[in-house]
């Protein structure tokens, strides 16, 4: 991943992170995506997983 895609990731991450609203079910979806992104960012897969977030269920 080149410098400017992670750029793009946190940024993404940080405008998802700039709409929560503090209501666990209204922010569900929001973070969701803010996980998603940041599974992306980290190169993370969850364990025994060669899918990305099927382990996890996101």
């Amino acid at each position: 991943m080149t410098e400017q895609q992670k750029q793009a990731l946190e940024q993404a991450i940080d405008a998802l992170k700039g709409k929560l609203t503090g209501d666990m079910f209204a922010d569900m979806e929001t973070r969701d995506e803010i996980h998603n992104l940041e599974m992306q960012l980290k190169g993370v897969k969850p364990m025994d997983s060669h899918f990305d977030c099927i382990g996890c269920g996101s």
